[in-house]
């Protein structure tokens, strides 16, 4: 039975089969778009190298190999940016060898013009043409709005040979518009994962390198995600010693007055036992407060989606949720974006002078993506002490991916994938 006669047997599962669909071959065209803003740079560079190839010939750009090789491995690096962005990462290569012999011998140098020569032909004509696809569709779709503009000899987009008369024949050409709409449905997806192909295969480090640089990764993420556990020990500390326990000792300091007051001035002994009880409650709420910075209960009972519409609604901005994740992710998963958002959404509040903000969380695969975009004036930094440190240091603990652009002006976008294994 296929896929489609499975959707078709279950209420409602046909409509949620289409928008999957659908949501597949947007997400297809977002990738093409990515993927041919990687071909031009790319396109650029070759033309660079083709320059030095020549001159080489002449006897005059040997010194520039060096260079050309290094114009390579930065656009080689944006593509491998893009591609960690929409699934496994790849970690970049080592810096270019700065002397020519070197530099030939590097064999991440010649992969990377590998990869250039590729996408910057194949990569650049599949990107172009999966974004012909949808405007064919727009113009079909419009075509007996405008119709009238065209000689009848020059047909309709898509359909040259069809001549167009009148109305009845501009329809059939909006027809075809549905035609063109149902292949970048299908085929979308597919020239995304054909145009990614050549950098997943040549800009992948090899096995034995992966694996030592994995292991660099991994030991400056283990130091990483000890001295965050440590400055979470320091925080709790502090949140305890200053609040809860100064409370409790204005407490017992409260009670022992109004013990030695209650027979001789029952008056102020009811006045103290009214103050230790508002202390009290004061401190029963600091603790509260601590427990949930540890892990949040509104994650176990309500989910993601429930957490963070709760902080939304408490942001000091008006703060737009959209949560897409199917099922629960790990515990620690989804505990270290709340943790993130909640930072993120305080220095929207205190920092950025911001009217909005969206937060939208989805899940791709095994990786769970979480972006909180805002309307402020940016420039957040994160020497500046803004907490954008702390949550690198939260994320990259947990073996994600942070990453921020917030450029003078604004917009401010916060961008955090995690892996979301259950």
């Amino acid at each position: 039975m296929t896929i489609g006669e499975q959707a078709a047997g279950r209420p409602g599962a046909g409509r949620r089969y289409v928008l999957g669909r659908v949501r597949d071959a947007v997400d297809g065209l977002e990738h093409l778009v990515g993927g041919l803003a990687t071909a031009l740079p790319a396109l650029a560079a070759l033309v660079w190298l083709l320059i030095v190839a020549l001159a080489c010939l002449a006897g005059v750009g040997v010194l520039l190999i060096p260079s050309a090789l290094q114009v390579a491995r930065v656009v080689a690096d944006r593509e491998r940016a893009r591609l960690s962005r929409w699934g496994p990462e790849l970690i970049g290569a080592p810096p270019v060898p700065r002397g020519v012999r070197a530099a030939l011998r590097d064999p991440a140098a010649r992969r990377d013009v590998a990869w250039l020569v590729v996408h910057a032909t194949a990569g650049f004509g599949i990107g172009l043409f999966g974004l012909t696809l949808p405007l064919y569709a727009v113009q079909s779709l419009t075509f007996p709005l405008w119709f009238r503009l065209v000689p009848p000899d020059a047909g309709g987009p898509g359909l040259w040979f069809w001549r167009v008369d009148g109305l009845p024949d501009a329809l059939v050409v909006a027809l075809s518009g549905i035609g063109w709409l149902a292949v970048v449905v299908g085929l979308s997806p597919g020239m995304a994962r054909l145009q990614a192909w050549p950098g997943r295969r040549l800009l992948a480090p090899p096995v034995d390198a992966d694996l030592s640089l994995r292991v660099a990764e991994l030991t400056a993420t283990r130091a990483a995600a000890l001295d965050a556990h440590a400055a979470e020990l320091r925080r709790i500390e502090r949140s305890l010693h200053d609040g809860a326990q100064n409370r409790l000792v204005g407490v017992t300091v409260l009670l022992g007055a109004a013990r030695r007051a209650l027979t001789r001035d029952p008056a102020a002994a009811d006045a103290a036992l009214g103050r230790a009880q508002d202390a009290a409650e004061q401190a029963l709420a600091e603790l509260r407060a601590v427990a949930r910075g540890i892990l949040p209960p509104v994650l176990a009972d309500r989910g993601l989606a429930g957490a963070l519409t709760g902080l939304a609604g408490g942001c000091g901005v008006p703060c737009r949720v959209d949560v897409d994740v199917p099922g629960r992710c790990a515990a620690s998963a989804e505990a270290t974006a709340y943790f993130a958002v909640a930072e993120a959404l305080t220095n929207v509040v205190r920092h950025s002078g911001a009217t909005r903000a969206v937060v939208t969380v989805r899940r791709a695969g095994d990786r769970l993506l979480v972006r909180v975009d805002d309307d402020g004036h940016g420039g957040a930094d994160e020497a500046r002490g803004s907490g954008l440190a702390g949550i690198r240091r939260r994320v990259e603990a947990y073996d994600g991916v942070f990453e921020t652009t917030s450029p003078a002006g604004g917009p401010t976008t916060m961008r955090v994938e995690l892996p979301c294994g259950s």
